[in-house]
């Protein structure tokens, strides 16, 4: 029994010491993370975060991220856009979130740009996808042929705005991470995801439009880079965020959450992120 009780206290012994004080503090400082699925991975390949991310999952309007990236593939950002009747009417008849766009204006790609990322505008989507499928049936088409080349072979497109569909729309938060990392390296998206505010003046092409960005975390955290924000009742509260912590780039999605809470949650994690980085 005594040979025993030391052969225990020996293997217990080695055991606890395998696990340095300092990677045992930091396992225990990770945020307690809510959302039903969540991803985050910095620019040198580092995961500091993952829980269910490989789960299929509705998005919301995170959607719009593809939207944007597969219209700066082929848009002029001066060309000008007429929005109709229809995509109007679209958005108002879904109950959707819009950018407030009226009949018979005529704006420019990158303004329709700000109206589809900032108020995250179901009529902005509606008349980029129009123009640039050209039709939504050939926009979606493009939009999954992206997601294949851009390896993102567990994310399926029905729409340009992510409202709930019979067909059944889906990605994961691994997907979704890796489209924000490449759609960043665009000067342009870039610019327009960090937004606080975009004004658009009146114009005799135009009325004009004061468009807030929906993501609060750029109000509440230091170095952060945007991305999206996201809700249907199916997909719950969904936010997509990057930021800078230690000279690199960290970028973090989740899926499934309650409203505020996405936004301290992320802000936790990216201060998370800038610790191990710090601590490497």
């Amino acid at each position: 029994m005594r040979i025993g009780a030391l052969l225990g206290s020996v293997v217990l012994t080695l055991v606890i010491g395998l696990v340095s004080p300092s990677a045992a503090a930091r396992a225990a400082d990770v945020p307690a993370v809510g959302a039903k699925t969540a991803y985050m991975v910095d620019s040198a390949g580092t995961i500091h975060f993952a829980k269910r991310q490989t789960r299929r999952v509705p998005v919301a309007s995170l959607v719009k991220v593809m939207t944007a990236y597969v219209v700066l593939r082929e848009a002029q950002l001066g060309e000008r856009i007429e929005v109709t009747a229809a995509d109007v009417r679209y958005a108002a008849s879904n109950g959707a979130t819009t950018a407030a766009l009226a009949k018979g204006e005529r704006l420019t790609v990158r303004d329709l740009l700000y109206g589809l990322m900032l108020p995250s505008g179901a009529d902005a989507a509606n008349a980029l996808a129009r123009r640039y499928g050209p039709g939504k049936t050939a926009f979606v088409a493009k939009m999954n042929a992206t997601a294949r080349r851009l390896g993102l072979n567990d994310t399926r497109y029905t729409n340009a705005d992510g409202l709930p569909s019979p067909s059944g729309a889906y990605s994961t938060a691994v997907d979704q991470v890796k489209l924000a990392k490449i759609a960043l390296e665009d000067d342009t998206f870039r610019t327009i995801v960090s937004r606080e505010v975009h004004k658009v003046a009146r114009s005799s092409l135009q009325r004009a439009h004061t468009w807030r960005n929906t993501n609060k975390l750029l109000q509440s955290a230091d170095g952060v880079l945007g991305v999206k924000t996201g809700y249907t009742s199916a997909a719950g509260f969904c936010l997509l965020f990057a930021g800078e912590r230690g000279g690199r780039r960290v970028i973090g999605v989740l899926l499934g959450d309650q409203d505020a809470r996405r936004f301290s949650t992320a802000e936790r994690l990216l201060d998370h992120a800038g610790e191990q980085i710090a601590g490497s």
